[in-house]
């Protein structure tokens, strides 16, 4: 018989996230890959500022804490300096996409063997709800309070479009957690981006498109219909890029 627990690699601290977040799930299946890898003793997160500013209360692994968008740079010097060990970040849309692009960019492009799972869900969150560089054209955000204007604010940054153009990065996957079907493939594509790593073959970054009821305002069964009509169909899920493949004459 089949017992649904919690996962070793998270600790019994209960999460800060809003109701309807789907942090907690996103958590989840980090941990459930480190458990069935097998590396929850020897991985270091790298935690982000932003709503999950506080991962090193939830996740049973050692965690550094990086400033605003440094993570990848940290997570560099982690790997370099331990190149045993299973070095992942975990980093929003505000960190990641925004003061921290180049830390991505660069790492990718160095093939540098770390994970990164970026959670977009289109806002700053923990900051009030401001527009974020994923924001939707025509979202409504405290900063954009008349939905964001293409011609004064600019288009949102497609990040695995951009960073599957390099030739270095790895593996490059897009998914979301908000139905049953969707978080099976997350979970897929989170455990592979870590094998990846332990198998040394470099550059992972899975994004993950998820939700925030509370900066929508929205419901948080509300909040998942919209990750469907609004975000997917803008950030359409996939595969970008998988040199597994190349290597395999496919």
């Amino acid at each position: 018989m089949y017992v649904f627990k919690k996962p070793n690699s998270l600790t019994d601290k209960p999460l800060h996230y809003c109701p309807g977040c789907t942090h907690g799930i996103i958590h989840r299946l980090v941990a459930e890959a480190l458990d069935e890898l097998g590396v929850e003793g020897k991985t270091i997160g790298v935690a982000p500022v932003g709503c999950a500013v506080m991962a090193y209360d939830y996740f049973a692994c050692d965690m550094v804490e990086a400033a605003h968008g440094r993570a990848p740079a940290v997570a560099t010097g982690l790997k370099r300096a331990m190149p045993d060990n299973v070095i992942f970040t975990y980093q929003g849309d505000g960190d990641l996409a925004s003061i921290g692009m180049a830390e991505t960019v660069h790492a990718a492009t160095r093939n540098e063997n770390i994970t990164i799972i970026f959670v977009n869900n289109a806002i700053y969150g923990m900051t009030g709800g401001q527009m974020a560089p994923t924001s939707l054209p025509g979202q409504v955000t405290q900063t954009s309070p008349y939905g964001r204007d293409p011609k004064t604010q600019g288009l949102p940054i497609k990040v695995s479009e951009m960073l599957s153009t390099l030739d270095a990065p790895y593996y490059i996957e897009r998914v979301a957690v908000n139905n049953v079907k969707n978080v099976k493939n997350a979970k897929k594509a989170i455990l592979k981006a870590f094998r990846n790593q332990v198998e040394g073959k470099g550059f992972s970054l899975i994004e993950v498109v998820s939700t925030c009821p509370t900066n929508w305002g929205l419901t948080p069964q509300k909040a998942l219909q919209w990750v469907d009509e609004k975000m997917i169909p803008y950030y359409p899920l996939g595969v970008y890029k998988d040199r597994s493949a190349d290597e395999k004459g496919e």
